[in-house]
């Protein structure tokens, strides 16, 4: 038969084992609304975020977040500014005009006993504002000899006149699509001319070692600086391209050019209103 006494502290073990099991029970049914409060708001925020990203949709459809949150690409057939900037070069490049040739000059007018025969260099660059349309800056540097008379009367064994221009010239192409083409050009701006009187005289040259040779050295000129006028015609032949699109083409172009120098005297040597014809072969692109 069982002590009293041990019947008691079981009952008491016993007490305080049902009391912790009622505690912890308790405990775990407060904790639990908790997390599922948790959840719940998570699952709330998550489609508040869900909902916000929707009502920003183009058709009110949903977006998923992560591809909102991504950069917009550019739409269908725009350009970035990388592109743009590119297609800018491309367009100044392909529409940059450049020419350089040489050929000859003739003297025409009441001028023809102060200047003769010579040749010329030219060198332009512009732009092709058209097809049919272009502007061209040219430098052109021309080497004409001095009739004998003139010299002769100047009391001089040689000379010649170098007369180089800085214009501005426009060039309108008839027949842009053609293989062979006509054109009209002509324009203005700023000439230079120099005329100058030469006698040989014995020089000596160094390098090595020295030699005593015959120079012409210029013992008198005369110089003048005037605007002036030119106007022309050329052809033009295309070089190469498989459809016909090259832009080099050969040109040979002949024009008229008027210089507004002094008024010739008895003293001036030739410094009278010139007149020339150049001729001029090259390429242009």
């Amino acid at each position: 038969m069982s002590s009293p006494r041990w019947v008691s502290l079981t009952r008491r073990v016993c007490f305080l084992c049902g009391v912790a099991v009622v505690a912890v029970s308790s405990a775990y049914a407060q904790s639990s609304p908790s997390s599922n409060s948790s959840a719940f708001s998570a699952t709330e925020s998550s489609s508040s975020a869900f909902q916000l990203v929707a009502d920003d949709g183009l058709d009110g459809g949903a977006v998923p977040l992560s591809a909102a949150a991504l950069p917009a690409a550019p739409a269908a057939g725009g350009k970035g500014a990388g592109q743009q900037e590119h297609g800018w070069k491309h367009e100044v490049s392909n529409n940059f005009a450049i020419e350089a040739g040489g050929g000859f000059n003739a003297p025409v007018g009441n001028d023809t006993p102060f200047i003769t025969w010579g040749g010329n260099f030219t060198v332009g660059g512009g732009l092709h504002l058209s097809k049919r349309f272009s502007v061209l800056t040219e430098y052109q540097f021309m080497d004409n000899k001095l009739p004998a008379g003139l010299i002769a009367d100047a009391g001089a064994q040689g000379g010649h006149a170098h007369i180089w221009s800085l214009t501005l010239d426009p060039v309108v192409d008839l027949f842009p699509k053609r293989t062979n083409s006509v054109y009209l050009t002509g324009g203005g701006g700023f000439y230079r001319k120099v005329t100058s009187f030469t006698d040989p005289e014995e020089v000596e040259e160094c390098y090595y070692y020295c030699v005593v040779g015959t120079e012409n050295v210029v013992v008198s000129h005369f110089s003048s600086n005037q605007g002036g006028l030119n106007l022309g015609a050329g052809f033009t032949h295309r070089l190469g391209g498989t459809y016909g699109d090259s832009k080099t083409k050969l040109f040979a172009e002949v024009r008229y050019l008027f210089l507004n120098t002094p008024s010739a005297t008895s003293n001036s040597y030739g410094l009278g209103t010139t007149e020339l014809i150049p001729v001029t072969i090259g390429l242009r692109w």
